[in-house]
C-alpha cells in the first residue's frame, strides 16, 4: 500500500515537471530578441521616470 502511495506520488511530480518544463519551453521559444530589447528598455524608462518624479516631489515637500 505504501510503495503503491510513492509510486502515485512520483508520477504526480514527473507530471508536474513535465508541464512546467512545456510550458517554460513554449514561453522560451516565442520570447524574440526584439521583445526582450523592447522589455529592458521600457524598465529601464520606467525606472529613470519613477527616479526623477520622486526626486521632484522631495524638492516640491522640502520647500513647501
Amino acid at each position: 500500500m505504501i510503495k503503491l502511495k510513492e509510486e502515485i506520488v512520483m508520477k504526480l511530480d514527473e507530471i508536474r515537471a513535465g508541464t512546467l518544463g512545456g510550458t517554460l519551453c513554449s514561453i522560451w521559444a516565442s520570447i524574440t530578441l526584439g521583445d526582450l530589447i523592447q522589455t529592458v528598455i521600457m524598465a529601464a524608462l520606467g525606472t529613470l521616470v519613477s527616479y526623477t518624479m520622486s526626486q521632484l516631489l522631495q524638492r516640491k515637500n522640502n520647500k513647501g
